[in-house]
Parts: structure tokens; C-alpha cells; sequence
């Protein structure tokens, strides 16, 4: 699975932390990180939680991630602007338990921690502890195991209705602010990432042209 990382400008300085933490679970386990910035407060190109929605969009809509990883100071920010892109489905996770019953019940494809509320003494542990409740663990088998099916079906029906809610991922690019939209896609190594594992031409297309302008 390839994991994609994004982190804010109000918590760019944890963002070592923050990888380090995810590296240190996820590629035993055989995934691949992807980290898409920020990677320090000084870096040129500037993330807001607005942003980090904007890009999970990018992201996952275009395949070049399966999951997005990402977070603000409370973890609120950044949930409802993924949440707000087709096709995300991001649960806010702050301690182990919900990350093993946001992988089981909800089965989403993007996270987001707070990473200054409660970020305390041992926070990268409780960091590596999320991360390994979710991705240690087949995602979507249910819990309680009984209600399984039915909340398969729910997904399913969330799904569906997400899909009817929300305009397609090439619609949302070419609507949505370009100067904001070239600023999100502007990070430091986002185009050797992106264009490297991005399997929607369309998308890939509108982004260049972005970039370009």
C-alpha cells in the first residue's frame, strides 16, 4: 500500500516526529511512505489544513496513494477538508482504539491525528501505536465480528451517496481556486512523487498545467 503523509504549516516542525513514527510501523509491514511535505516551518511552499484536503483529494482520486495520512492541531481541520473531496473517506483518529475501529468499521482511506492538542511526552509512541492499530490489522473485518456484513453494507451505502453528493475529482480541479490549487501542489518534492505513481493521465494533465501557468 502506498501511505502518503501530509502535514500542515502550524505543525511542520513535528513533521520528522510524525515520519519517523509511520516509517518505523508501516514498512515492516510492507508498505511504501510517501511523505508530501511539509517537512520543515521554513519550507518554501506553505500547507494549510485546507490544503492537506485538497491534496488527499489529488491523491487518492489519481491512485497515487491508497492511504493519506495527514493532521493539524486538533486533527479537526484537516478531517472535514478531506472529507469534503469525492471520494475520501477520512475518520479522526487520537488514540490506538479509534484507529483499530476506524480500520474495522469504517474502513476509510485517509486519517488525520492532532498533533499539538494532547501532543505530549511519549506522543511519538501513541503516534506508532495509531499506526500500528490500523495497519496491522485487516482493515474492514468488523467490530463486533457479527455485524461485519452490515456495516460492509453501510460503507457501501456511504459510498454511494458520497459519489451522488459530490462533483467528480477532474471537476473539483478546474473549479476550485487555481492560485490555491498551484500553491498545494507547489511542495518540494511533490512532483517527483506524484507524477511517479499517478495513474489518472486527466488529472495528472490539469495538474502540469497548473504547474506550468
Amino acid at each position: 500500500m502506498k501511505i502518503a503523509l501530509i502535514i500542515e504549516n502550524s505543525q511542520a516542525a513535528k513533521s520528522e516526529i510524525v515520519h519517523n513514527a509511520l516509517k518505523t510501523v508501516a514498512e515492516p509491514l510492507g508498505h511504501q511512505v510517501h511523505h508530501y511535505g511539509m517537512y520543515t516551518p521554513e519550507d518554501k511552499a506553505s500547507l494549510t489544513y485546507v490544503m492537506n484536503g485538497l491534496l488527499a483529494g489529488i491523491l487518492l482520486n489519481s491512485k497515487a496513494a491508497d492511504f493519506v495520512i495527514t493532521g493539524c492541531g486538533t486533527g479537526m481541520g484537516s478531517m472535514l477538508a478531506c472529507n469534503s473531496m469525492p471520494g475520501v473517506f477520512c475518520g479522526l483518529v487520537i488514540d490506538p482504539t479509534d484507529a483499530f475501529l476506524f480500520g474495522q468499521i469504517n474502513d476509510g482511506n485517509a486519517m488525520s491525528m492532532p498533533y499539538a492538542k494532547g501532543f505530549g511526552w511519549a506522543a511519538e509512541l501513541n503516534l506508532q501505536d495509531c499506526y500500528r492499530k490500523l495497519l496491522e490489522n485487516e482493515r474492514g473485518a468488523g467490530y463486533p465480528k457479527e455485524r461485519a456484513a452490515i456495516m460492509a453494507k453501510n460503507r457501501g451505502i456511504l459510498k454511494d451517496l458520497k459519489a451522488a453528493s459530490c462533483k467528480d475529482m477532474l471537476t473539483v480541479l478546474k473549479s476550485v481556486d487555481q492560485d490555491l490549487l498551484k500553491a498545494a501542489v507547489s511542495g518540494e518534492k511533490f512532483q517527483e512523487l506524484f507524477f511517479t505513481n499517478c495513474q489518472d493521465d486527466a488529472i495528472a494533465a490539469h495538474i502540469k498545467g497548473v504547474l506550468a501557468s
